[in-house]
């Protein structure tokens, strides 16, 4: 994947001038990161936390009652190796408040409203901290729309949104990130035993070179099989690009401001 190869070492810097340049703009002096043991906000806590210094980056860490003990832990590692000040919000309570008027609500929507809760407790926090909400999503997964409008999409900016998930891994491992963290299996720890990949049927690793390919190249599907990738995760892959564009979005709104009386 050598096409994937940037610079890291100019990619953080830019990534931490972002920082320091949307932080200027907002006249913001302190940011928050939920940190749920995974690489993206590992990354991006490790990105802020350069750019402003890890006393003006407070974390939060929020699990569910299943969440897995090595997503805190993992998180925990995150928070104590850039040495930012983190705090941890149990939202099981908060989530599972809702569901008592739901009880047969299935565990997308329950996944759902989890992604959307934290969020809520984020930007909670960013008033009382007077800060701004770090964005930790990457380019696969916004692209596949594997995401939760109003949920983890939700941000005041994203330093590192632009890289795609095998980019992520590799700045990682250029900041020193725990190799735990590196090396697991990546999850949203939405329920018991779930994964990335399992769930998508695909690999990250497949899914950016497809993606890289139709959206960067603008090659067809057919130009993809013809360079020799399944045609079936191909047009998987390809729809599942189509069908998320309204989350890459703001909400439309019709023109309404030039309909006139009738005279």
């Amino acid at each position: 994947m050598a096409r994937f190869e940037l610079d890291w070492v100019k990619v953080s810097e830019r990534a931490a001038g972002f920082v320091r340049e949307q932080m200027s703009a907002a006249r913001r002096n302190h940011a928050v990161i939920g940190l749920s043991g995974g690489i993206d906000s590992a990354v991006s806590a490790f990105i802020v936390a350069r750019a402003l210094g890890p006393e003006r980056l407070t974390a939060f860490i929020l699990p569910y009652r299943t969440s897995h003990s090595s997503s805190l832990a993992d998180a925990r590692l995150v928070a104590e190796k850039l040495g930012i000040a983190y705090e941890i919000i149990d939202i099981s309570g908060m989530v599972d408040a809702y569901f008592e008027r739901y009880p047969d609500a299935d565990r997308l929507r329950r996944a759902n409203m989890m992604a959307r809760q934290r969020m809520a407790v984020l930007y909670d926090q960013s008033e009382r901290l007077d800060a701004l909400v770090i964005g930790t999503g990457n380019r696969t997964e916004a692209l596949l729309g594997y995401t939760t409008l109003w949920g983890d999409m939700a941000c005041a900016f994203n330093p590192v949104g632009d890289l795609y998930k095998t980019q992520i891994r590799a700045l990682a491992r250029y900041l020193d990130v725990p190799p735990p963290i590196i090396e697991k299996a990546p999850t949203a720890d939405l329920w018991a035993g779930q994964t990335d990949e399992n769930e998508l049927g695909f690999t990250y690793e497949v899914a950016d070179l497809i993606l890289e390919g139709l959206v960067d190249r603008g090659l067809t599907g057919e130009q993809l099989v013809a360079e020799g990738f399944d045609e079936e995760v191909v047009r998987r892959v390809a729809g599942m690009v189509s069908n998320s564009e309204f989350k890459r979005r703001m909400p439309p709104v019709p023109p309404l401001r030039d309909v006139t009386q009738q005279a």
